[in-house]
């Protein structure tokens, strides 16, 4: 059993997966804040375990709406594995946003 099936699991024997979405998306809000105060202040086992958090409470969420979150992934993966361009100032930004020449 993978660690999503694992979760997923978890999730049907609390009957989390009949809660109501809306509030599993205020519970990645909360989470994800705990990601930016752990990378605003340099603590990476809270970065490493928000990290998991998140992805526990999206493996909910698209439990919950009926969404495989190894589909989202894959369909995610399609979309960027081809993608070019740079980085700029840390960040990749893809070819199509890069500036045009003169601007």
């Amino acid at each position: 059993m993978t660690q999503t099936e694992k979760i997923v699991q978890w999730a049907v024997d609390r009957n989390l997966h009949t809660a109501s979405p809306d509030k599993q998306m205020l519970k990645l809000v909360e989470e994800l804040g705990e990601l930016a105060e752990g990378m605003a202040k340099g603590k990476p086992e809270q970065v490493a375990d928000s990290i998991g958090d998140i992805y526990v409470v999206l493996t909910i969420l698209s439990t919950q709406l009926g969404i495989d979150i190894e589909e989202c992934i894959a369909l995610a993966y399609d979309e960027i594995k081809d993608r070019k361009g740079r980085m700029i100032d840390g960040v990749f930004v893809k070819e199509a946003d890069l500036p045009k020449e003169g601007d």
